[in-house]
């Protein structure tokens, strides 16, 4: 056996190494996740955040539902420049988009604002990433 095939067949081994590792430890993570999110704790405060969104939400749809009309108008029309100054904020897997202009929350001192895929109207704090 060659120097270089030693050298392939070592880095195949760590490689290797490495992925199980990784495997096992997101295997670990997920275990503790799931522990942590079927606690009755967090599940009554899980609770009790999506309650204090879906209302705060229906409290601000009175104000914010033009918002809510433009983008479903812009989604219909295709208009890409009305959807690129929409806010970025995003609420995860939850389906929830923020219908809100781009900064409100400093200009208009206002949570993210939108509706949940049933289509009741949702305000929520932070954002999650777009891979979630």
């Amino acid at each position: 056996m060659s120097a270089s095939d030693q050298e392939a067949e070592e880095q195949w081994v760590q490689d290797a190494v490495r992925r199980r590792a990784r495997t096992r430890a997101f295997a670990e993570a997920e275990g503790v996740i799931s522990a942590v999110l079927s606690d009755p704790g967090v599940r009554e405060a899980r609770e009790r955040v999506a309650a204090a969104e879906t209302e705060i939400g229906m409290e601000l749809c009175a104000c914010l539902q033009p918002f809510q009309d433009r983008y479903d108008q812009a989604v219909a029309a295709g208009d890409a420049d009305a959807l690129a100054g929409l806010c970025g904020g995003k609420h995860g897997r939850w389906g929830r988009i923020c219908v809100l202009p781009s900064g409100h929350e400093t200009s208009m001192e206002k949570p993210h604002w939108g509706r949940t895929s049933e289509g009741w109207p949702i305000a929520w704090v932070g954002s999650a990433p777009d891979d979630c």
